[in-house]
């Protein structure tokens, strides 16, 4: 498992799907508004710099696509979701 926990970091390169968004944003008037917001929580992947793991939550980034009228980009938007991995290490550091 100690050789896997550095890579599991990794996964936090899916938060840069969310500059897409600087390109094409997603409408006001689309629902979820709420969880596009929870797309700042990709900066907590720059924890993954001192927390072996941690880097995952940079996936978070992706959520700023969430429920995007593009449906390719509402997939990244789904997959910020796996920002969740990284979370038990950063509580793991926490302690």
């Amino acid at each position: 498992m100690d050789a896997v926990i550095p890579w599991i970091g990794l996964i936090g390169l899916i938060g840069l799907a969310g500059l897409a968004g600087i390109k094409s944003p997603v409408l006001r008037s689309r629902s979820g508004a709420g969880v596009r917001m929870m797309g700042v929580l990709g900066l907590a992947g720059l924890s993954g710099i001192w927390i072996p793991g941690a880097g995952a939550m940079g996936a978070f980034g992706a959520l700023g696509l969430w429920n995007h009228q593009s449906s390719r980009l509402a997939f990244w938007g789904r997959m910020g979701w796996t920002g969740l991995v990284g979370v038990p290490f950063l509580l793991m550091a926490l302690k």
